[in-house]
């Protein structure tokens, strides 16, 4: 694949060391936010991690009408301004209509298109214009082959900074698996591959009104996905995952994060070594 850099910090390129994108499910609190932002990039420098911060500004998928769906995209500008100079660290955040495209990368290095969304014309176009690298979750629905159509969608705003992300496809009602060999099959398309270990653990609309998920489940995955030799790992990080207000089952503790970054280090030096 062709070399390019995230926010002019962070290679993504074959054969580099992964990068790490965490964080809360969603904005619950611009004190939350902070905490875990620091927290989080405090653990990844100490291990020399390349780290990118996640959260959402809006849960527009949500399972029941009565879930809670986070601040909106103008709150998002202000608090995603302030993480930034406060810990000079990358900011990813999904983005679901068009419009929200350039209004977010305002404040965002990368824009993620949600899996539901991934082959919405319109929105990988608004995103790919901005400029900003741009985070496709394969959706739970696609043939892994199937993403060299997405990402020739951005290609086409000539935009070549790509990341695609497996999510796990759907088995049956309300279970996802991962199929690892998309992991292989997508680095074939010159794009970055991510794994997505915690919504791949995901139960989706397991409990009725709310996604369950399998938590013990998301450090074997992440061991197996790095040791294919991935670009980046993506995972919601949560410091009490049990209370979060949006997919706290499948979600990793905090205080499980420092030991399994440090084991999946070794993970990726033996998958990367020539």
């Amino acid at each position: 694949m062709k070399p390019f850099r995230i926010a002019g910090s962070i290679e993504v390129k074959d054969g580099s060391p992964f990068f790490f994108i965490g964080g809360p499910c969603v904005i619950e609190s611009a004190d939350h936010i902070d905490f875990m932002c620091g927290k989080i990039h405090e653990i990844c420098a100490k291990l020399n991690i390349p780290y990118i911060f996640k959260a959402s500004f809006d849960k527009a998928n949500r399972s029941s009408i009565e879930s809670f769906r986070g601040p909106g995209p103008e709150e998002a500008i202000r608090l995603f301004s302030e993480l930034k100079r406060k810990h000079s660290v990358p900011i990813l955040t999904d983005i679901h209509e068009p419009s929200q495209a350039a209004f977010l990368a305002k404040a965002v290095d990368v824009l993620q298109i949600p899996a539901f969304l991934c082959r919405q014309t319109d929105l990988l176009l608004a995103a790919a214009k901005t400029g900003c690298v741009v985070n496709v979750k394969k959706g739970q629905f696609m043939a892994p082959h199937d993403m060299k159509n997405v990402a020739a969608k951005i290609q086409s705003a000539g935009n070549e900074k790509i990341l695609l992300t497996e999510r796990g496809a759907t088995f049956g009602y309300n279970n996802l698996v991962v199929d690892f060999r998309s992991l292989e099959i997508m680095k074939k398309m010159d794009c970055g591959v991510v794994f997505d270990a915690t919504h791949s653990v995901q139960l989706p609309g397991g409990e009725g009104n709310r996604s369950g998920g399998q938590r013990e489940f998301i450090e074997p995955l992440a061991r197996a996905a790095i040791a294919v030799g991935i670009h980046g790992l993506f995972m919601e990080v949560h410091d009490k995952p049990d209370q979060a207000l949006s997919d706290g089952p499948n979600a990793c503790p905090l205080d499980r994060l420092p030991a399994l970054l440090e084991q999946l280090l070794e993970f990726d030096h033996i998958s990367k070594r020539q």
